[in-house]
């Protein structure tokens, strides 16, 4: 089993989103019983929490579900336990990193590293800026293109 972790600050915008909208794929591509998705915050601010309203609004307006997500905190052992690590900025990949250290982990990177024609490289925190639909454009590029690069990789 292929395990992808996408981690953002507080795990109740971005990266519940890319879990969502990557979870929705996996399985449009009959993928679900080859790839496992979660998500978590660097922070324990909103541990237990559901994913912010409007994370929430935009992927029930896309019939995307958010079924059982709540917001959690990233985990000594997740860097072992998920082979590919996805951050939302560059704050976060830092994070990653330095959580890790010199350890043997698997893929840690950016999600956007995966568009390398986005006109940004980090995916804007819309807890700040208030704009989803930007949020999920962003995400849904990225989270495509992703999954090609583990069905690529892990030869799926």
């Amino acid at each position: 089993m292929v395990r992808v972790l996408f981690v953002c600050l507080g795990n109740i915008c971005r990266s519940p989103m890319a879990e969502a909208v990557f979870r929705d794929l996996v399985t449009k591509e009959g993928l679900e019983h080859k790839i496992e998705v979660d998500s978590a915050g660097t922070g324990g601010w909103h541990i237990g929490n559901l994913p912010h309203e409007g994370t929430r609004e935009l992927l029930t307006k896309r019939n995307i579900s958010i079924e059982g997500m709540k917001a959690r905190q990233i985990a000594d052992d997740d860097l072992d336990e998920f082979q590919y690590i996805i951050a939302m900025d560059a704050q976060n990949l830092g994070d990653l990193h330095r959580m890790a250290g010199r350890r043997n982990t698997g893929y840690i990177g950016r999600l956007l590293d995966f568009v390398p024609d986005s006109r940004v490289e980090d995916v804007p925190d819309p807890y700040f800026t208030d704009n989803f639909d930007e949020v999920y454009e962003l995400v849904e590029s990225g989270t495509k293109r992703l999954l090609e690069f583990i069905r690529h990789r892990e030869k799926l």
